[in-house]
């Protein structure tokens, strides 16, 4: 069995690095991160019909963190309902 992409596997980053990581960021790619993740987040939460409205505020906020992340760069931008 051949594939064209290996298999990765997610390593946790220890926090120090994550925090030169972040040190090397703008403060406003920063929050639009934390934004963006826990957006996706909610948007996890809100399904069903009596959740439409969150769901809908949660995938607009979503959207506004990704356009921030975009610009900055795109590989940091975050789906709805996971990860990156």
């Amino acid at each position: 069995m051949s594939s064209s992409s290996p298999i990765t596997v997610p390593v946790p980053i220890p926090d120090a690095v994550a925090i030169l990581i972040g040190r090397q960021m703008p403060e406003h790619v920063l929050r639009a991160e934390i934004e963006a993740e826990n957006q996706a987040f909610n948007v996890r939460l809100c399904y069903g019909p009596q959740y439409r409205e969150a769901r809908e505020y949660a995938l607009a906020e979503l959207a506004r963190a990704n356009k921030v992340l975009a610009a900055y760069n795109p590989g940091l931008m975050v789906r709805a309902g996971g990860s990156r």
